[in-house]
């Protein structure tokens, strides 16, 4: 199976819509630890840019300029360049594109 990429795009501070929700770094190590009990044995790459920093990838610094003009909430999830989650983000989506990716649950 073809090993794919989650990206979490965050910063350090909380994204001021997001009151209450956790940090962009918090919601990248749940995502990861969620992910992996959840789909055991796959190959997913996760990563996690920092919007506050440039980037080399052209995708990368799209998605960070739409989320510094407010296009775009923070953390910003995406799953092959494809954006998953804005904001509060919640496993069921995220858990459905990976098995549009054909990954398949561990259970």
């Amino acid at each position: 199976m073809k090993e794919i990429t989650l990206t979490v795009y965050g910063a350090d501070v909380i994204c001021a819509s997001c009151v209450n929700a956790p940090s962009s770094k918090d919601t990248y190590e749940w995502l990861e630890a969620a992910i992996a009990r959840k789909f055991d044995g796959h190959k997913i790459q996760f990563r996690y840019v920092d919007i506050e920093k440039t980037s080399e990838r052209d995708v990368d610094a799209e998605y960070i300029e739409q989320i510094q003009n407010d296009e775009l909430f923070y953390p910003l999830v995406t799953i092959e360049d494809e954006v998953i989650g804005e904001g509060y983000i919640q496993l069921k989506p995220v858990y459905a594109a990976l098995e549009q990716h054909g990954y398949v649950t561990a259970e």
